[in-house]
């Protein structure tokens, strides 16, 4: 069975779900991601009231959508951050952000997240994207150097809130897919590497793969999926084009829109970027990945109307590649 193609509802979320479903089911998606927010999905409302998962399938089924994954990047990175700011009060329902004691909204967030996973459970799919915050990104920028003991403290902070978590998404039988991606514990190879480490290497923690994110820092998506093999739990494909090279374009972004050209690499239409996307598409094949594969829209320089559509039609010509059919196989070796 040829793998679904999905749209992340994410950027969608100022528009009523049954809109997305509408306009999704109209240009030929086989389902969405749902974020949990807007009124996409809300899961104190799924876990309060048992007519809402029910309601949210019949919405889906009448626009001939399926649903594999749910998406709580916003809460999620609560979970672990520091500082806790304006930047988490903009993002979060209020009833997350409360009176803004940060550690109040890393225990609320944390509980959500709980919550999530069965709210999850009952809407019948068994993935989570989003991310988990860092007690320790802001000491990226290197300068006070940050000694060893920090950094492992910031590791262990993880492990201490999310392995609760985790706990109960193994109750609920459902994975947690964390995207790599700067402000992330999580945000490169290698510390993708240790976060793993962190929690033991337990199966209810897992990836979601996104290549954008590895191509602006200069790292390879491909390698990623072979030596992740395991842990690529979710698909989201959303490109990136680096545009350093002036003297004056740097990777770091300068605090610029996402949209503005001083900027060194900006999020653009699927396809015409530098992912390698053909490469990464025999790589996930090579590791077995049959999950839904995503699409991601953040090209702000692109009406998403136009865009969606164009991703689509990208995506699936990528799900194309195949790997060798087995009689392929067997006529070589019968040679």
């Amino acid at each position: 069975m040829p793998r679904p193609v999905t749209l992340f509802t994410g950027q969608w979320a100022d528009l009523p779900f049954e809109e997305v479903c509408a306009l999704a089911s109209g240009w030929g998606y086989d389902g969405l991601e749902i974020a949990c927010w807007g009124d996409h999905f809300e899961v104190d409302r799924a876990l309060a009231d048992s007519s809402y998962v029910p309601r949210r399938l019949e919405i889906l089924e009448k626009h001939h959508l399926k649903v594999w994954a749910i998406s709580t990047h916003l809460v999620g990175q609560a979970v672990c951050d520091h500082p806790i700011d304006q930047r988490h009060q903009d993002i979060l329902p209020a009833r997350i952000w409360a009176d803004g004691d940060a550690e109040g909204v890393r225990r609320r967030a944390a509980q959500e997240l709980k919550d999530t996973a069965r709210a999850a459970a009952l809407l019948g799919v068994d993935t989570v994207v989003g991310f988990t915050g860092s007690s320790i990104w802001h000491t990226v920028a290197m300068f006070p150097p940050a000694p060893a003991a920090m950094i492992e403290a910031g590791y262990q902070d993880f492990a201490d809130r999310w392995n609760p978590i985790l706990d109960v998404f193994d109750t609920e039988g459902v994975r947690f897919a964390h995207e790599v991606h700067p402000s992330e514990i999580a945000y490169d190879y290698w510390t993708t590497v240790r976060a793993l480490e962190a929690i033991g290497h337990r199966p209810a923690f897992g990836l979601n793969w996104d290549p954008s994110h590895f191509v602006w820092q200069d790292l390879d998506p491909v390698n990623f999926i072979l030596d992740f093999a395991d842990r690529i739990y979710h698909v989201d494909c959303k490109d990136a084009k680096v545009r350093t090279g002036d003297g004056r374009r740097g990777r770091l972004s300068s605090h610029l829109p996402w949209s503005d050209l001083r900027r060194g690499w900006d999020f653009i239409s699927t396809g015409h970027g530098d992912v390698p996307w053909e490469d990464s598409f025999r790589a996930l094949n090579a590791i077995g990945y049959t999950g839904p594969l995503s699409v991601e829209w953040e090209d702000a320089g692109m009406d998403r109307l136009l865009g969606a559509p164009e991703a689509l039609a990208f995506v699936r010509r990528l799900a194309a590649i195949e790997p060798p059919a087995a009689s392929f196989d067997a006529a070589f070796s019968a040679k």
